[in-house]
């Protein structure tokens, strides 16, 4: 029985030799092969992966369950040969700390206002604004799954009205939720500082956009770490421009590289940032696999499974 890893032997990752000392750790009972070395394919019972190829994956026979590494399966969920089998994600079942540093950075460094005090600085200008207490800036997140839960919390425990939307209810969440295309607009519109985690979906596809920045209350703030596709580029400049929106920090682009002369480089109010938000080390994604694996050997099932039909 074998462990196929395709793409995720990289500098963004780990190196072949990490991926396979590290997974014949945690998986003795496993051959692990790295693509292109398949092998005899009717041997292989997982597949684990980043950007994969379908077309030139080789078809699988036996293959038991499949993995993700990417935050979105946008590129390849409706592919032809994406072979019929259960697809999980493999991400820490409580977050990840990198992510909740990130989410965390950005939004105090919006609500006290270091962009403004950056350009101050350029000019030589001793500039003093008034400092916003925590209780009066209002965070809203734009999902609420294990990425975006940890800095929720973190930011409700130092005095930020926290809250998020959803798709579903959770009447079991931490913070207020508000749930689908219904509470929507009300969620906008008492939310100062947004934060974007939400996958891409056909539903979600351009959510940031004129419409929805004209909701929010003038001069809000607007974080997105979610996918590229979610932000109207033109609608989110014009929103800048007029003021009702007073800053962007991006971390997801839509394209990535972003264009050298793409306006998003120069405007004095947008953080653009090279998707860096985190990067899993070789050792928590083997962890995560071994523990699916484990769990499926056992008689049980993925740990977070991907709904195929909703692609999330």
């Amino acid at each position: 029985m074998a462990l196929l890893i395709y793409g995720l032997d990289n500098e963004e990752v780990g190196s072949t030799q990490s991926w396979l000392d590290t997974l014949a750790e945690l998986l003795p009972q496993l051959d692990i092969r790295i693509f292109p070395d398949v092998g005899n394919t009717s041997e292989i019972a997982y597949l684990a992966f980043m950007h994969p190829n379908f077309d030139a994956i080789p078809p699988l026979p036996n293959l038991r369950a499949m993995f993700s590494r990417s935050a979105g399966v946008e590129a390849f969920i409706d592919h032809p040969k994406l072979p019929k089998v259960p697809l999980g994600k493999i991400e820490p079942s409580d977050g990840d700390p990198m992510m909740t540093e990130y989410v965390i950075m950005h939004v105090l460094r919006l609500h006290r206002e270091m962009p403004l005090y950056q350009q101050a600085q350029a000019r030589g200008e001793w500039l003093r604004r008034p400092i916003k207490r925590p209780e009066d800036r209002r965070i809203g997140f734009l999902g609420f799954g294990l990425m975006a839960k940890t800095p929720a919390l973190v930011l409700k425990s130092l005095g930020f009205p926290v809250s998020a939307w959803v798709r579903n209810p959770k009447p079991d969440a931490e913070i207020p939720i508000s749930y689908g295309p219904d509470q929507f607009d009300a969620f906008m519109r008492q939310t100062d500082i947004a934060v974007c985690l939400l996958p891409l979906t056909r539903a979600t596809e351009g959510i940031l956009c004129a419409r929805t920045f004209g909701l929010m209350p003038r001069g809000a703030m607007v974080i997105n770490i979610g996918r590229g596709r979610h932000v109207v580029q033109a609608d989110l400049l014009a929103a800048l421009d007029s003021g009702q929106l007073s800053h962007a920090a991006l971390d997801a682009l839509y394209p990535e590289p972003l264009p050298p002369d793409n306006p998003l480089w120069a405007h004095p109010k947008v953080t653009v940032m090279p998707h860096v938000a985190r990067r899993p080390t070789v050792r928590q994604l083997a962890s995560e696999l071994a523990a699916n694996i484990s769990s499926i050997e056992a008689g049980g099932g993925l740990l977070q499974e991907i709904d195929k039909a909703m692609g999330y």
